[in-house]
C-alpha cells in the first residue's frame, strides 16, 4: 500500500490505499475550530497545529509500516510552514523505514479525487474550486495539464470565506453562506456578474465581493433582519456560480470536453452542482464528481496521485525534495 500525507493548509491527514485501490486506513484532524475565531487560516498556528497532530496519525498506522511500498507528500501549493511539517515527516519515514519518496502537487492530486477506486479516465476537463484556487484545466490522453483559465484576484472558496466574514458568521464560510442561502425565498438582491460579456477567460471575485460589502453595510446600517443576510447570501452565491458557469460554457463552446470532472472544496456546494449538470446536459459531457468527503484536503487523493507515480517509478531522493508555495502544474504525472 502507498502512504499519503497531506499538510499543505489546515488538515493533517494520513491515508492507506492499497495498489488496488483500497482505502485501508484515512483519518483528518481539522484545525477549522482553532482558526475560526480569527475568521481565517493563521500560518504560524497551522504550522504548531500540524506539528502537533501529524506524529500522532503516524503512531495509528505503526501496524502497517511492514506493508507499506512508499511514501506520497504534498509539496505543493500551499503555505509554506504547512508544508514543512507534512514533507519532515515524509522524509523521516522514508529514511527511517528505507522508503521511497513521492512528491505529489496538491492540485493533481484533487484531480486523482475523482478516481479514488478507479483507474483514471483521460482525456478530462477539470474545474477546480477551493478555497486557494479557481481553475479551469485540460488534462489529455497522456496525462498534461493545460491551464485553460484561473482567478485574477480571490478564489471561489475565498470569496464565501470573505462574505460569511462579512457578516460575522464565522469560519470557514462556504456552508454557512449555502446554508444561509437556502433560507432565502427572495432574488431582490441581483449582483452583477463579474467579466460577464468579456471575451477573456478568467474569474474576478474582487468586484462581486465589493457589491456585497456595501449591501451587508447599508443592512446593518438599516438595523439588520436575518432575512436580509439571508438574501445577500443567495443573491452572492448565485452571482458567484453564475460567474463560474459563464466562462465554463464558452470554453466547452471551443474545447468540446467528454468528462467535465469538478474537484476541491467548493466544489460540495450543491447550487453548484446543479448548474455544472445543466451545463453537462447542454454540451453532452459526463460529470464526475469526488465523494463529498473527498472534496477538501485529504491525504486518500494524496495517496491516490502517489499510486500513479509508483506505478511509473516516479521517485524522489528525500535530499531533493523541497516545498513550493506556489504550483507548477505540468502533467499528473510530474
Amino acid at each position: 500500500m502507498i502512504l499519503g500525507i497531506e499538510s499543505s493548509c489546515d488538515d493533517s491527514s494520513v491515508a492507506l490505499l492499497d495498489l488496488n485501490l483500497n482505502l485501508v486506513y484515512h483519518k483528518k484532524i481539522s484545525q477549522e475550530l482553532e482558526h475560526s475565531k480569527y475568521g481565517g487560516v493563521v500560518p504560524e498556528l497551522a504550522a504548531r497545529l500540524h506539528t502537533a497532530a501529524l506524529p500522532n496519525l503516524i503512531k495509528e498506522i505503526k501496524p502497517y509500516f511492514k506493508d507499506i511500498k512508499a511514501i506520497a507528500i504534498t509539496n505543493q501549493p500551499g503555505l509554506s510552514v504547512s508544508l514543512v511539517g507534512g514533507v519532515s515527516v515524509a522524509k523521516a519515514l522514508s529514511i527511517g523505514l528505507n522508503l521511497p519518496l513521492i512528491e505529489v502537487n496538491h492540485l493533481v492530486g484533487h484531480i486523482y479525487s475523482l478516481f479514488l477506486n478507479s483507474d483514471e479516465s483521460l482525456p478530462l476537463g477539470v474545474l477546480l474550486v477551493s478555497g486557494g484556487h479557481t481553475m479551469i484545466l485540460y488534462v489529455d490522453e497522456n496525462g498534461d495539464i493545460t491551464t485553460l483559465a484561473s482567478t485574477s484576484d480571490d478564489s471561489f472558496g475565498e470569496s464565501f470565506d470573505k462574505v460569511a466574514k462579512m457578516m460575522g458568521l464565522g469560519y470557514p464560510g462556504g456552508a454557512i453562506i449555502e446554508s444561509l442561502s437556502q433560507k432565502s425565498s427572495s432574488d431582490r438582491y441581483k449582483f452583477t456578474i463579474p467579466l460577464k460579456g468579456d471575451k477573456r477567460l478568467e474569474y474576478s471575485f474582487s468586484g462581486l465581493k465589493n457589491q456585497v460589502r456595501i449591501e451587508i453595510e447599508k443592512s446593518i446600517a438599516n438595523g439588520s433582519q436575518s432575512s436580509d443576510f439571508a438574501d445577500i447570501a443567495a443573491g452572492f452565491q448565485r452571482a458567484a456560480c453564475e460567474h463560474i458557469i459563464d466562462k465554463l460554457k464558452k470554453i466547452c463552446k471551443e474545447k468540446r470536453f467528454k468528462s467535465l470532472g469538478v474537484v476541491g472544496g467548493a466544489s460540495a456546494n450543491k447550487y453548484l452542482r446543479a448548474k455544472l449538470l445543466e451545463i453537462c446536459d447542454k454540451f453532452d459531457m459526463n460529470l464526475l464528481v469526488a465523494p463529498l468527503e473527498f472534496c477538501s484536503d485529504n491525504a486518500a487523493m494524496i495517496a491516490r496521485a502517489g499510486i500513479a507515480k509508483y506505478q511509473k517509478s516516479k521517485f524522489i531522493n528525500p535530499k531533493e525534495l523541497k516545498i513550493s508555495p506556489r504550483s507548477s502544474l505540468g502533467s499528473i504525472y510530474l
